[in-house]
């Protein structure tokens, strides 16, 4: 008869282990930094909102209407009955509603990519949307979570101009 050896167990971790941790800590630490809310800076200055910009998996970005709209100098009107928003800047005019992808620009139909949408009583409209009704350059910086939106002939703060 044979005595009874305990086998010595390794109290290292095994392989699957390391796996499993690491895929898990790798996993946590994306869905960290996706949690975290885009930055948003209109001609270089950093705007903050009640409601923050909102990012999508596919890398597009989303900004509250009325806060991007008041930076740049547009008037806004919103109509609680038909869920309209029209904004006016200058000789332009924007009429756009949540859930519609049609909207109108100086009286012309315009087809938007996406629709507009409402967070926490805020409309949220694509960068896309912000540079046609604006004339604005848009830009969202995915890794660094930073949105910049830059009206045309405007300088960045801090920034030296272009010698010509």
């Amino acid at each position: 008869m044979r005595p009874l050896v305990a086998k010595s167990r390794s109290l290292l971790p095994s392989r699957n282990t390391i796996v499993a941790t690491l895929v898990l800590s790798g996993l946590a630490s994306v869905l960290a930094a996706a949690s975290q809310p885009a930055s948003l800076r209109i001609d270089g200055q950093r705007i903050t909102s009640d409601v923050p910009p909102v990012t999508s998996i596919k890398g597009e970005a989303f900004v509250p209407l009325r806060v991007v709209a008041d930076t740049l100098g547009a008037e806004t009107d919103y109509d609680a009955k038909t869920g309209t928003v029209e904004l006016t800047r200058g000789k332009d005019f924007l009429k756009l509603r949540a859930g519609d992808t049609l909207a109108t620009m100086n009286g012309k139909r315009m087809i938007l990519k996406h629709a507009p949408f409402a967070v926490r009583g805020r409309m949220m409209v694509s960068l896309a949307t912000i540079a046609r009704a604006f004339g604005s350059k848009v830009s969202y910086d995915r890794p660094r979570a930073k949105i910049d939106v830059m009206t045309p002939g405007m300088v960045e703060a801090g920034a030296q101009e272009d010698d010509k």
